[in-house]
Order: structure tokens, then C-alpha cells, then sequence
């Protein structure tokens, strides 16, 4: 029993706070969901190296995400390689066009459903572009 002056709290004030308790775990799950998924980690013991053809390059809206490319390795088999952020790419004075014989060395990741390949070397034409050290590290960092 509460002493001399003092009350029982409302039964409103009790929702009230059992309300604002369940929007505050709302908000917190949302936010968890919200964030971006993490990004792939370079495995070089998954390193494998093709040829092909660019299909597609796919810029980002923003200079800090990553550019990828779809490339044609076969008649039928079009693999997606992440390279870099496009700031960097741009820094490098570097682009690829559809059409473009590209030679790959990179780590075939899971990614999704899916893999990827995260690019630690390009070779275009007479330049070898490199987006990571041997150990994947990239140097853009």
C-alpha cells in the first residue's frame, strides 16, 4: 500500500511508458536493418584470374561506393567484379567501356545468393590497374 501522499501510478501513465518502451524497441530493431550489409572480405586463397569481355559497368550515384563491372567470360557466363569506390577510380583517371578485354586477378567471394569477384588487379590493354595488395588489403584505404 503506498504511505500517506503517496499514489498509485495511473493506469494511463503504465501504457504510456509500456508504449514508449515498444516504440524505442521498434526504433532500435529498424535501425539494426537499416544498415548496410557488410561488405564482402578478399579470401586469397580464393584468388583465380580470367579474361573477358566488359558487358556492363555499373557506376554508383555516391564516390564512395563501389564501381563493378559485368564481364563476359564465355558465350554464356557473365561474372560480376567488384573494383573499387568511384572517387578512387576517378582519382586513378581510369575508365571501362562495354567492349573492353579485361584480365582479372581476384577473390571469388559469396555474396548473397551469388559471388562476386573482388578485383585486386585489372589489366587493360597496356596498364595494369591495382585496386589491392596480395594480401587484399585495399590501397584506395
Amino acid at each position: 500500500m503506498p504511505k500517506s501522499g503517496q499514489t498509485k501510478p495511473s493506469r494511463h501513465f503504465l501504457e504510456s511508458i509500456v508504449l514508449a518502451l515498444a516504440v524505442l524497441y521498434s526504433v532500435s530493431l529498424v535501425a539494426q536493418h537499416a544498415q548496410p550489409p557488410t561488405s564482402p572480405k578478399y579470401d586469397a586463397q580464393a584468388e583465380t584470374k580470367m579474361k573477358g569481355t566488359v558487358d556492363d559497368v555499373r557506376l554508383p550515384s555516391s564516390a564512395k561506393e563501389i564501381v563493378y563491372l559485368l564481364i563476359k567470360t564465355g558465350s554464356d557466363t557473365t561474372v560480376e567484379v567488384y573494383v573499387c569506390p568511384k572517387s578512387f577510380l576517378d582519382d586513378m583517371g581510369v575508365t571501362f567501356s562495354k567492349g573492353d578485354q579485361i584480365a582479372i586477378t581476384g577473390s571469388q567471394v559469396k555474396q548473397g545468393n551469388g559471388s562476386v569477384i573482388l578485383a585486386r588487379e585489372i589489366v587493360k590493354g597496356a596498364d595494369t590497374l591495382v585496386f589491392r595488395d596480395d594480401k587484399g588489403k585495399p590501397v584506395w584505404s
